[in-house]
């Protein structure tokens, strides 16, 4: 009756074997370390870059721990912060020599001590919100208003070319604000415009006056769409700035329509972070001079020609080009890898407007076999990101870049077009600094109170239902154990409110446990068995335990939908305990009182307190 069968204490093993395994990692604390990363988006890091951070500090005499790449940068740790200190300034100096021409950030960095075979198994520690290691926090407000325009400014171009190609002749159009005007010289002219554009540009509505004029404004949900699609892109531009800061686990979330927030846990200098979240970076188009002298000068045996630029170019080399702009980012629409249809090699395919498709068929025409320059501009300097060779006419606004290139940098330079700039205008609005002293007084008031919590429910279960009480207990530290590991697994961020989260699941799980031991008590008050109490309170538990969990589930769940930051964290936490709080309470407990007392055939008393009958108030089972 009381007894599980082999394979569920197998279960039950396993599920404590790695959840002690994933949770172990976050005991071993973090060591100081420095990060080198790209300061430039076309800087790469590689091996060699772990070579001169390893020559750097070996002739400054420091001594790394462990020097180790991972996709965007390299870490180097150390044992003090005096060696960690001393290597940031040698990596500066290393790397950055003059300070005008940065091309790497150098940034103080905490990483996670998790011995290399908890690594291996893919076993990390829980990351750390705003409030409990330190950091900074901005709001972004975003210009809708500029995305708006910029978004009216192409339909103006586009309409141009629409009705040019087709014969239209019209008397101009211009940009008032977010409204487009075209004026046509006789009602035959307006009409055919009207019915062009109705044709061409669904998400335009027009109305017309009666001195021939058309105005054109964008419809509600288009002019959603763009605004929506502008949050994106610069969300998804920050992302692509942060990673240069080495923030193990920033949180950047929309709020409202036209808002971003930026947390950034760890980072305490707060101009860099601000310098590297209004970085500006766009592109441009130009054709590299080939002709005697630019060649001998991109070989460096001669000097840059007059009208003709130097720009270095990704593999280190360096290109001449002309300084005429073909194009710029703005006639850049979307870029995507991929792969060339024939050679099967990898691309970067290209979708310009209607004036760089335009534009870009007429160049590509008359320069068939040379060679066009993709440059980046940021902060100032400009590098090459790709110099491909023109093999022939490329019409409809669909380019293809393709050659000597991998999927993985077709992908990092379709990236690099597509996010390199920000879709609209932002503005910090709100700013606050959190130093890593109150992050570290949180951290213990925290956790303090979880150690507490537990201790005093411990001590309370232990005196009234006796060993039920230790059961109790024991099941209540996996659910704790369990948890945690769910959480680092996950890789969940724990803030202040997460653990506020873990203490309300202590309590949840406990309570569950009140209810069957209770459940128990009221069958031996009836006579039954011990045996029979057992099997029956826990069966009849478990029904209510259900109902009174799923509905905080629900609770949870609604928070974690329709909440944001704070809330969220909350949520998470909530909602992983609630599931974890069932199966330690009903399953892990029964295990334990059926390993204990299912193997005793003539089972007389159990431990579970004073239980005392309502009709004589003299005790029926006594504790053993």
């Amino acid at each position: 009756m009381n007894r599980y069968p082999l394979w569920k204490y197998a279960i039950l093993l396993i599920v404590l074997l790695i959840s002690a395994i994933y949770a172990l990692p976050n005991l071993f604390g973090e060591s100081p370390a420095v990060q080198v990363s790209a300061a430039r988006s076309t800087v790469r890091i590689d091996s060699g870059t772990v070579t001169r951070v390893e020559q750097a500090l070996a002739a400054q005499g420091v001594q790394a721990a462990l020097i180790q790449q991972d996709a965007n940068s390299v870490k180097a740790r150390f044992e003090t912060t005096d060696d960690q200190l001393k290597a940031r300034d040698a990596l500066e100096k290393a790397f950055n020599p003059d300070p005008a021409d940065v091309s790497h950030v150098v940034a103080l960095n905490l990483l996670p001590r998790t011995p290399s075979w908890l690594a291996s198994l893919g076993a990390s520690p829980m990351y750390l919100g705003l409030d409990l290691r330190g950091g900074v926090h901005f709001m972004l407000q975003v210009d809708m208003a500029a995305a708006l325009q910029r978004r009216a400014d192409v339909l103006v171009a586009d309409l141009r070319t629409l009705l040019r190609e087709k014969g239209v002749r019209h008397g101009g159009i211009s940009r008032n604000g977010q409204t487009l005007e075209l004026r046509a010289g006789d009602a035959q002219t307006l009409g055919a415009a009207t019915d062009l554009i109705r044709a061409q540009f669904p998400d335009l509505v027009l109305t017309d006056t009666p001195d021939f004029r058309l105005i054109a404004t964008l419809r509600p949900e288009a002019a959603r769409l763009v605004q929506d699609q502008a949050l994106k892109q610069n969300i998804t531009t920050l992302h692509n700035r942060i990673n240069e800061l080495g923030v193990a686990e920033p949180v950047i979330q929309q709020q409202g329509a036209d808002r971003i927030v930026v947390q950034l846990p760890g980072v305490q200098d707060t101009a860099k972070a601000k310098d590297i979240l209004g970085r500006t970076a766009t592109l441009e188009v130009r054709m590299v001079d080939e002709s005697t002298d630019g060649l001998a000068a991109e070989r460096g045996t001669g000097a840059v020609p007059f009208g003709s630029e130097r720009y270095p170019e990704r593999g280190g080399r360096s290109v001449v080009v002309k300084r005429d702009v073909l194009l710029t980012g703005e006639n850049l629409t979307d870029a995507q890898a991929g792969f060339d249809s024939q050679t099967q090699e990898a691309a970067v395919h290209l979708t310009l407007d209607a004036k760089g498709a335009r534009i870009f068929r007429d160049v590509t025409r008359d320069n068939v076999g040379k060679r066009m320059a993709i440059i980046l501009f940021e902060k100032g300097r400009g590098e090459v990101v790709t110099a491909p060779v023109i093999r022939g006419e490329i019409s409809g606004g669909r380019v293809q870049i393709s050659g000597a290139m991998t999927s993985v940098e077709a992908s990092d330079t379709a990236l690099l077009l597509r996010a390199g700039s920000l879709a609209a205008p932002m503005e910090i609005v709100e700013e606050r600094t959190i130093g890593p002293s109150l992050g570290a007084e949180n951290i213990a008031k925290g956790f303090n109170s979880v150690i507490w919590g537990f201790a005093v429910i411990v001590l309370f279960m232990c005196a009234y239902y006796m060993l039920f009480g230790m059961f109790s207990s024991i099941a209540l530290g996996f659910n704790l154990l369990l948890l945690v590991s769910l959480l680092s697994m996950l890789q969940a961020t724990l803030t202040l409110p997460g653990i506020a989260a873990m203490a309300l699941a202590l309590g949840m799980a406990i309570d569950s446990n009140v209810l069957i031991n209770e459940r128990v008590r009221e069958e031996l008050r009836r006579g039954a068995s011990p045996q029979v109490a057992i099997n029956t309170g826990y069966d009849q538990a478990w029904g209510t335990i259900l109902d009174s969990n799923i509905t905080s589930l629900i609770a949870g769940l609604a928070l974690l939908i329709f909440g944001s930051g704070p809330v969220r964290g909350f949520a998470v936490v909530h909602c992983l305990g609630i599931v974890t709080s069932m199966f330690s309470s009903v399953f892990f407990s029964r295990g334990l009182v059926n390993l204990w007392y299912g193997r005793q055939k003539k089972l007389k008393t159990v431990s579970i307190g004073t239980v005392w009958r309502p009709d004589d108030q003299t005790p029926a089972v006594k504790a053993d």
